[in-house]
């Protein structure tokens, strides 16, 4: 039930927030935050590199299942091989699931994340891009426009709707290849993100 409830009240949380969300062919919204070791982290800082930023909970099943055996389990670390750079960003409140620093850190441990996992506890910049799950991702190019926005794929908890697409990948790969992003917008899937009030 709440799980359900979980987009519902993101919505209006969005709603009473004077926040436009970031749109594709825009440039990304700029962000400072700490990271699990308390270094700050600037999406400008980036500038002529691609970004990924995917949303994340440790604590709902989608992530869970995604950075377990799923497609996060090593995509993060075998892109950034490739020079692209990936942020992860947890935008839940404090009192919410996956917040803090200590379940963060143990999430980190557990399924060997080696990019930086950002907080972002008052959801600012959550809202800023307009992300509403967990995990909602986000291709920026290096120019710094937002050139994807939406699902990792189109295989929630590894079922795919036809044959399977990882929409990241697919986008990372047109910027490379310096193409307009096919797919450049999808629906998300997974658990709300756990903004406050």
């Amino acid at each position: 039930m709440i799980a359900l409830l979980a987009p519902i009240f993101v919505a209006s949380a969005l709603a009473e927030t004077p926040v436009t969300a970031a749109a594709v062919g825009t440039p990304a919204p700029d962000f400072a935050l700490r990271d699990l070791s308390g270094k700050e982290v600037k999406l400008s800082a980036y500038k002529g590199t691609t970004v990924v930023v995917e949303w994340f909970n440790p604590g709902c099943p989608f992530v869970v299942y995604a950075h377990g055996e799923g497609p996060l389990k090593d995509m993060a670390k075998k892109t950034v091989d490739t020079g692209v750079v990936w942020l992860t960003v947890n935008s839940s409140a404090p009192g919410k699931q996956g917040h803090g620093l200590e379940t963060n850190q143990q999430a980190v441990a557990t399924w060997g994340i080696t990019n930086p996992v950002l907080l972002d506890e008052s959801g600012a910049v959550g809202k800023s891009y307009g992300a509403t799950t967990t995990p909602n991702m986000f291709v920026v190019d290096p120019k710094g426009t937002l050139v994807y926005a939406g699902a990792l794929d189109n295989a929630p908890l590894g079922k795919a709707e036809g044959a399977p697409v990882n929409y990241v990948k697919a986008a990372i790969d047109d910027v490379a290849a310096g193409r307009p992003v096919a797919t450049p917008t999808t629906k998300p899937y997974g658990c709300g993100v756990k903004y406050g009030s």
